[in-house]
């Protein structure tokens, strides 16, 4: 083992775009997709919009090879979760940054939903359905109509930032 007076990871020339978009920070989403029978997948996305209207959307990025994108793709649904601190856990497991012996829907409990897999306990959650997939950048733009929403306690959210989990400012501390 060598010990370094550097950083072996930093890189000579930083991505600014990528620098840009971990400062602006947000909301970590859980999205699940299919059916826990049959094929279904998840995704830790921070990339996430709402926009207001008739009827509401939610707008990811979300990595065009994922599992998740594809089977939104095929089911045209999904359930979005806003995640709080104590699943920093399951957000690193559904990011591939965890291990999950035995798969990442195996380190929670699920209930089958009428959009997809929902956790359970459910935090605030919103079934989706898929109007749009379109790429861009480097990401596919996932658009998608807010068909139900389940407002729960907004105790101790988790935010992303900077490549880091955070306790949102004021939040409850459990």
């Amino acid at each position: 083992m060598t010990i370094h007076a550097t950083d072996p990871f930093a890189q000579g020339d930083p991505d600014p775009v990528r620098r840009l978009r971990g400062r602006l920070g947000g909301a970590v989403t859980l999205w699940t997709a299919g059916d826990l029978d049959g094929a279904h997948a998840g995704l830790t996305i921070s990339s996430v919009m709402v926009a207001r209207g008739e009827p509401g959307l939610v707008l990811a990025l979300v990595d065009p090879e994922s599992e998740l994108r594809q089977v939104v793709e095929e089911t045209g649904r999904a359930v979005v979760h806003l995640l709080q601190w104590r699943h920093r856990d399951l957000a690193e497991v559904f990011a591939g940054l965890m291990p999950a012996p035995g798969g990442a829907f195996r380190t929670a409990r699920w209930t089958q939903g009428d959009h997809g897999p929902v956790l359970d306990p459910a935090p605030t959650r919103a079934g989706v359905e898929l109007e749009e997939v379109r790429s861009v950048g480097w990401s596919d733009l996932v658009t998608a109509r807010l068909v139900e929403v389940a407002i729960e306690p907004d105790e101790d959210p988790l935010e992303h930032r900077r490549g880091r989990y955070h306790r949102a400012p004021g939040a409850a501390r459990h």
